[in-house]
C-alpha cells in the first residue's frame, strides 16, 4: 500500500473511491463539490439526503456511483464540531475511511479532508497515521490468512502536494506503534525476557543503536536487589536492557524507562480466577512502548540523546520465589518490605530509575501498566500522569494532546506516603487501598533524587476490547506516539 500526497482535487482525481469529510451541521457543497455532484449525476447530494448525513463525529456513509463517472464509490465521514477540529480528528477520520475502503475492497482511494492549522505537512502526517494504524492487523498466531486481504494499493491525499517527508515520518512513527502492539499482543510463551532482549538486539543492529544487556550477575554487582527479588522465581533469566540512541552533538539527554514484566502471575500473592491473570502477557506494555519509541526515534534521528531502559523479567511462583514479608535492598541502598508480591512492577522500576538517573540525563519518563487503581480512577482510555517538574509535565501533556492520546495529571500527595511506611524497612511496596495509583507513584519517587521525572500509569489504554479510532481491538501501542512527539519537542 502506497500513500501519496497530490495536487489533484476532487474534480481532477479519478479512482475506485473518493472520501470526503464534513464538519457537523456544515454539510454544504462548495463550488468544487457542486461541480463534482453534477458530474456524478447528483449522487453526492442524494447520499447526504438519504443517509441523513449531518457530519457528526464518526458518522459514515457510502454509496456506489454509476460506472460512467470518475469514481466508483463515494465515502462520507463526519468530522464533528469545527471548534474541536485538530490533528487527532484527521487521524480518526482517516481510520474510519480506511476501514470502509477495506470492507468495500477498494484498490485506489482518494481522500479529501480539511487542513489542520493550514499545514499541509501535518495534515498529511495525521491522515497517514490514521490509515496505517487502522489497517494494521496481527495474524501471526493464526494458522490461516485473514479472508479479507487488503486490496488497497494506492491512497492519494488530495490537495496537499507531494508531502513525501511528512508521510515517511508517519510511517516511521507507526512502525514503532506497531512493534509495541505486536509485543504486547504476543503471548507470554512468545515474548519472554530472552526474546524481549532479542528484539532490542535486532533494533540495535538494524538502526545503529548502542546496546548493553545486563545479565543477572551484572545486576547483582550493581546491587539491584529490588529488580532481582521479582526475578528470583522465574526459570528464565532476567534481562536488564539499555538501548541508546546517540546523535552527534545532542542538545538534550533524556531517558525513557518501561516496565517490562513479560508475565505477571502475582507471585505468592497469586492472581486468582477472575482476576484477569490470562491478560498478564500485556504487563510489559510500558516496555513494549519503550522499544517501539526506540524504533521510531532511531529512524527520525532527532538531535536528542535518548536512553531506553527495560528491566525485563517474569513474576512467577517457585521454591525460590520472593515471600510476602521479605525485605529487598534497591541499588540506591533503600530497603523495601514486600507486603504484596503482586505489586512487582514498581520493584523492577525502582532499580531501573536509579540506573537512569546515574546516566546524568536532563529528564526521566517512566511508563508502566502499574495499577488497577488508575483504571478505576480514569477508565480504560485515559492514562494517569504524575510529575516532579511542572515544565516536564506540561511537555508530556502537550505532546499527548497533539497526537490524540489522553493523559490526566494526578497529584503527588506527599502525605499519602504515610501509608507506605514500614516498621522494619524504609518503606513497604504497597499502601492502603484508597489512592493506590498515587501511593504507587510516591513509591517510585523515592528512586529519583534530583532529575525532573514523570511517571505514566498506562494500565488502561495499552489494550482495548473494541475497535475505535485508530485502534483495532487488542493491543494499542499506547503511548508510543506521545513519547516520540515529546522527544521531537526537545529539539524545538
Amino acid at each position: 500500500m502506497q500513500i501519496c500526497g497530490t495536487d489533484h482535487s476532487v474534480l481532477t482525481w479519478s479512482g475506485d473511491a473518493l472520501a470526503l469529510g464534513f464538519f457537523e451541521n456544515a454539510v454544504e457543497l462548495t463550488e468544487d463539490l457542486q461541480q463534482l455532484d453534477h458530474r456524478l449525476e447528483g449522487t453526492l447530494q442524494e447520499l447526504i439526503t438519504e443517509a441523513e448525513f449531518k457530519g457528526k463525529a464518526d458518522q459514515k456513509a457510502i454509496t456506489r456511483v454509476g460506472s460512467r463517472g470518475p469514481v466508483r464509490k463515494l465515502i462520507l465521514v463526519g468530522l464533528g464540531k469545527i471548534e474541536a477540529f485538530g490533528r487527532d480528528t484527521l487521524a480518526m477520520a482517516a481510520a474510519s475511511i480506511a476501514r470502509l475502503a477495506k470492507q468495500e475492497k477498494v484498490k485506489t482511494l482518494g481522500i479529501n479532508l480539511p487542513q489542520v492549522e493550514h499545514q499541509a505537512s501535518e495534515t498529511a502526517a495525521a491522515i497517514s497515521e490514521g490509515l496505517i494504524l487502522a489497517l494494521h492487523q496481527d495474524h501471526r498466531f493464526k494458522s490461516e490468512k485473514e479472508e479479507k486481504e487488503l486490496k488497497l494499493t494506492t491512497i492519494d491525499l488530495l490537495g496537499l502536494g507531494e508531502q513525501t517527508a511528512a508521510i515517511t515520518r508517519s510511517e516511521q512513527v507507526c512502525s514503532g506503534v506497531i512493534l509495541a502492539r505486536e509485543l504486547v499482543a504476543a503471548p507470554a510463551n512468545a515474548v519472554t525476557p530472552i526474546t524481549f532482549a532479542e528484539v532490542a538486539t535486532e533494533l540495535a543492529q538494524t538502526y545503529g543503536l548502542e546496546l548493553t544487556i545486563l545479565e543477572q550477575a551484572d545486576c547483582e554487582a550493581l546491587g539491584m536487589g529490588s529488580f532481582l527479588g521479582v526475578a528470583k522465581a522465574s526459570e528464565l533469566p532476567p534481562k536488564f536492557i539499555h538501548l541508546t540512541y546517540r546523535p552527534a552533538n545532542p542538545i538534550k539527554k533524556v531517558a525513557i524507562v518501561g516496565k517490562s514484566l513479560t508475565f505477571d502471575s502475582g507471585g505468592l500473592n497469586i492472581k486468582g480466577a477472575g482476576s484477569g491473570i490470562e491478560t498478564m502477557k500485556m504487563d510489559m506494555g510500558g516496555g513494549g512502548a519503550t522499544l517501539g519509541a526506540a524504533k521510531a526515534i532511531a529512524q527520525l534521528k532527532p538531535p536528542v540523546e535518548v536512553h531506553f531502559i527495560c528491566a525485563a523479567t517474569e513474576n512467577m511462583i517457585s521454591g525460590k520465589a520472593m515471600h510476602p514479608g521479605d525485605i529487598l535492598t534497591a541499588s540506591n541502598g533503600k530497603t523495601i518490605e514486600v507486603n504484596n508480591t503482586d505489586a512487582e512492577g514498581r520493584l523492577t522500576l525502582a532499580d531501573a530509575l536509579v540506573f537512569a538517573e546515574k546516566l546524568g540525563v536532563d529528564a526521566i519518563v517512566d511508563l508502566a501498566t502499574l495499577t488497577g487503581a488508575c483504571i478505576v480512577a480514569l477508565g480504560d482510555d485515559i492514562a494517569g500522569l504524575w510529575g516532579t517538574d511542572d515544565g516536564l509535565t506540561e511537555q508530556l501533556l502537550k505532546a499527548a494532546k497533539s497526537v490524540g492520546e489522553k493523559f490526566w495529571p494526578m497529584p503527588l500527595e506527599d502525605k499519602y506516603f504515610e501509608g507506605l511506611k514500614s516498621n522494619i524497612a524504609d518503606m513497604k511496596n504497597t499502601g492502603p487501598r484508597s489512592g493506590g495509583s498515587i501511593t504507587a507513584a510516591l513509591f517510585l519517587k523515592q528512586f529519583v533524587e534530583k532529575t525532573p521525572w514523570v511517571h505514566l500509569d498506562v494500565a488502561g489504554p495499552v489494550w482495548t476490547e473494541k475497535t475505535a479510532g485508530v485502534n483495532n481491538a487488542g493491543a494499542t501501542g499506547f503511548p508510543v506516539r506521545t513519547l516520540v512527539q515529546w522527544v521531537l519537542q526537545q529539539a524545538q
